[in-house]
């Protein structure tokens, strides 16, 4: 049944009780059928799950691997475990601490629903009003509502009286709406139009009221939110997706290059020998491993978690907290912001910014004593949003409440009544009594039949009612909700004080126009997002005139875009609208299954979308969405678990913020992966070379070195490019496209040519050292490599820019560099550490050498980077 389309004895039937409630014992029955009135509870996953989770990316069971290999090769040759070992699982265990850490706050979207619900209500068990848990409540439940309550149970309202509700939590509307008991018409009216239904999550803001319960639980408006709260899948970031394709792509390749190199050094073995001997096999096997270790990036699992771990501390000095660690880099591809209003693109504070009078202090005065928000000393203002902006105005007029009201204190009422649209209040004065009246300039208009004009007062003409009206609806066309004040003067206290009595041949005074004002920082945001290629959607629960007019205002409304309410958006069929969701850029008076629809046809075409809002409405889109961003400040804690980022300021500005951030840490991970591949392939190279050309189960290089120059030379300049500065120009190209893979853009092609060409600087070191010895070949191809990967890591500032032009300077790479420097010289100079690492000391001539060759790959890739730059140009 749509309650709201029902009288109130339908409503009473249908539910099976009546105006003075259920009885105890049938409470009780209806209890133990339905259930209590909570939310379902979400199943949260444990410390060790979420610790376990962290292995099974491909990357890290491709580490583990190469651990198990080293160890049993390990045992079979030396009978212990290498070094190795124990240095890859240190790696392996780190990245899941690291990822746990960062990850660590539990799923807790339906506990903060739970906790919005009132813990105790008032409602009649066999006539009497009695108070008892909420929990308790079932449907045919008639409870009592007054200011402050907050709403247990979506109920069908049976009386009110000057009722008005805060919703902003369910429909993002940012003022009360206004509540009655009577029939709607019509066949599907929106959420926020339902006057008669008040809903859980939602509390009372003015008046009072008795209601029927008709859902609880996960039957609720509230319960259906949870449920698509728990429905809603956690896709991965593009980055886990590129980083789950490379770690594919490198296990499928170790594997394959692994069988190729056993199978010649086994084959060559044949050739030489006639047959297969078992040292011969394991020393095949071992320069098998040897290459595993080589063309596994044993940091680059550390270096992205790491990289990542620097940004999310980055964006919280931006005001920008992130839940979810991939999520940083996902918010450098996004392309597609769709935005709540209400507390997001606006203050949620309505704000007197347009009047129309003859006489500003006099309408200030009337205004802020016909309401009954009230300033505080500490200039702070209490009460209904539209009251407290009209409390405001006067204040800013240089009018303070509390000292007009000891002035002229209220003596009579008229309250404000939904059906008059109206409400006045009578003054004491020192020459006699004064009543104020406001309300809806249209009703209110009716009973005036004076003006207050150039000081003075003289009869309204019909051509200043036209006039007055025109002005209204100048105001209203800009989206502005319109009151109008008037006045009258007793010498003595009326006897009839009812609205009858009162409101009728009033004096007008004037009109006020307020807004929940935009966030002055907002429309500059927008303008950003615009420049970088990233298209604003509003998204919200108020009306399409308020909505249209922010959004001309911010300039997300662009030429050729439409608005859509939500009534028109459910006509509309999914095939149809996935077809055209770009013609529409601001969406009004929806509800949370319309939200989750938008943000779903947008990623339908391929976008990468980001929700950001801050109502319970909003949670099960932002938990869709490729990025959620929820509100520290004005955020609901529902909307803040279930988001990947939470803006500590509440300003859309740190949004873009939060994107450049973004794009700078994929920037520089793809700056990290190049580097430590190109760094890997010319290891893998220059041990496939040394089983072509060398033979005889020999290799340049055993585990030991490579795991040294992976995780020495490679991974403390790696980790410090994730520092590297944003280069110029971040913001003005366009999102790069969720599909795209980690090697476009040339990334593929360059770390190819750049391993090749510091694989044969290496290979042409060895050569010059192995003319003393195979041993002192080793030792200069080592260092050769070493100084390469430290000095190439300079290179990869930039992946197309010379890096002599960069203005921007890196000191943590510079110092990563010099430690892996300084880390290295021991194992070189100091006799039982070059032991260990089978190296021997060479002549100063060979150390130069290997110095100089190492020394080339920066005028090589400074040459091939200005032919690319050139290459572009045309």
């Amino acid at each position: 049944m749509k309650h709201y389309l029902e009288t109130t004895e339908s409503v009473l039937k249908e539910v099976e009780s009546s105006a003075s409630g259920l009885t105890a014992e049938e409470a009780a029955k209806r209890l133990e059928k339905v259930g209590q009135n909570k939310l379902d509870e979400a199943p949260k996953p444990t410390l060790l799950a979420r610790f376990i989770e962290q292995f099974k990316n491909p990357m890290i069971l491709v580490l583990i691997a190469a651990a198990v290999i080293s160890a049993v090769t390990g045992i079979i040759s030396e009978g212990k475990l290498d070094a190795d070992v124990f240095i890859i699982l240190f790696v392996v265990i780190a990245n899941a601490v690291l990822g746990v850490y960062q990850e660590n706050k539990a799923e807790s979207a339906i506990e903060a629903l739970q906790a919005m619900s009132a813990a105790q209500s008032k409602v009649y068990r066999s006539g009497e009003l009695v108070v008892i848990p909420s929990s308790d409540l079932v449907p045919g439940d008639v409870i009592a509502l007054e200011a402050g309550d907050n709403v247990p149970a979506d109920c069908r309202i049976l009386e009110a009286a000057a009722l008005k509700a805060e919703e902003s939590a369910l429909t993002g509307e940012s003022v009360p709406s206004e509540k009655e008991s009577d029939v709607l018409s019509g066949d599907e009216v929106p959420l926020g139009d339902r006057k008669n239904m008040l809903y859980m999550g939602s509390s009372i803001a003015y008046g009072r009221a008795e209601a029927v319960v008709v859902a609880t639980g996960m039957q609720t408006e509230m319960g259906k939110i949870a449920g698509a709260i728990a429905n809603a899948d956690d896709d991965e970031t593009p980055l886990q997706r590129s980083l789950d394709q490379l770690s594919k792509i490198l296990s499928i390749a170790v594997l394959i290059i692994c069988v190729i190199i056993l199978g010649l050094n086994i084959v060559q073995m044949l050739v030489r020998n006639g047959t297969i001997t078992l040292p011969g096999f394991l020393s095949s096997f071992m320069i098998a491993v040897s290459l595993a270790v080589a063309a596994i990036p044993e940091g680059l699992a550390a270096v992205v978690t790491v990289v990542l771990s620097i940004g999310v501390t980055n964006m919280s000095k931006r005001g920008a907290i992130i839940r979810r660690l991939t999520a940083v880099e996902a918010l450098g591809c996004a392309e597609v912001i769709c935005s709540d209003k209400t507390g997001t693109l606006t203050q949620n504070k309505m704000t007197v910014v347009h009047e129309n009078t003859d006489d500003k202090e006099l309408l200030a005065r009337a205004m802020a004593l016909c309401c009954d928000a009230q300033l505080n000393s500490d200039d702070t203002v209490t009460g209904e949003p539209t009251e407290a902006a009209l409390v405001a105005y006067a204040h800013k007029c240089g009018l303070k409440k509390y000292e007009m009201e000891a002035a002229t204190p209220r003596v009579a009422e008229a309250p404000f009544d939904s059906l008059r649209k109206m409400m006045s209040t009578v003054h004491k004065t020192d020459k006699g009594y004064i009543q104020y009246t406001k309300g809806a300039p249209d009703e209110v208009l009716k009973n005036c039949t004076h003006m207050f004009k150039e000081g003075g007062v003289r009869i309204m003409t019909e051509s200043d009612r036209l006039e007055i009206l025109r002005r209204n609806k100048e105001m209203a066309d800009q989206a502005l909700r319109v009151l109008l004040a008037a006045y009258r003067e007793y010498d003595e206290l009326p006897s009839d004080i009812s609205p009858e009595g009162l409101e009728h041949d009033l004096i007008y005074i004037g009109m006020t126009g307020m807004i929940d004002p935009v966030r002055p920082e907002v429309k500059d945001a927008i303008g950003l997002c615009r420049t970088a290629g990233i298209r604003p959607v509003m998204i919200t629960g108020d009306h399409r005139d308020t909505a249209v007019a922010i959004a001309k205002e911010l300039g997300i409304l662009g030429e050729g875009q439409q608005a859509l309410t939500g009534a028109e958006l459910s006509k509309i069929p999914d095939d149809e609208f996935n077809a055209h969701v770009q013609d529409y850029s601001v969406y009004a008076r929806v509800q949370p299954e319309h939200k989750v629809r938008i943000v779903n046809a947008w990623r339908k075409k391929g976008m990468t979308t980001a929700m950001t809002g801050d109502g319970v409405n909003d949670a099960p889109s932002i938990k869709s969405a490729d990025i959620g961003v929820g509100m520290g400040i004005t955020g609901t804690d529902v909307t803040k678990n279930v988001a990947d980022m939470v803006l500590t300021d509440d300003n859309f500005a740190t949004i873009v913020g939060a994107v450049e951030e973004g794009r700078r840490i994929y920037d520089n991970i793809r700056k990290a992966i190049q580097f430590l591949l190109s760094s890997n392939l010319s290891e893998v190279l220059c041990i496939l070379a040394a089983t072509l050309f060398i033979g005889g189960g020999k290799s340049i290089f055993s585990p030991v070195h490579l795991l040294w120059i992976n995780l020495i030379s490679d991974c403390f300049p790696a980790i410090a490019l994730g520092m590297e500065p944003a280069e110029q120009g971040i913001m003005s190209r366009k999102p790069r496209s969720s599909k795209s893979h980690i090697f476009s853009d040339g990334l593929g092609i360059n770390l190819l040519w750049q391993g090749a060409v510091i694989a044969a600087l290496t290979f042409v070191s060895y050569l010059i050292g192995s003319k003393t010895s195979p041993a002192a070949g080793t030792t200069m191809a080592f260092i050769t490599l070493c100084v390469c990967e430290m000095l190439h890591s300079w290179n990869m500032r930039s992946l197309r820019g010379s890096i002599f032009t960069m203005k921007k300077h890196n000191k943590v790479l510079i110092g990563a560099i010099l430690l892996s420097a300084i880390l290295t010289v021991p194992v070189l100079f100091i006799p039982a550490l070059r032991n260990m690492f089978s190296l021997v000391s060479l002549s100063g001539m060979n150390y130069l050498w290997a110095f100089i060759a190492g020394a080339c790959i920066v005028p090589v890739v400074e040459i091939v980077k200005c032919f690319q730059r050139a290459a572009v140009k045309k």
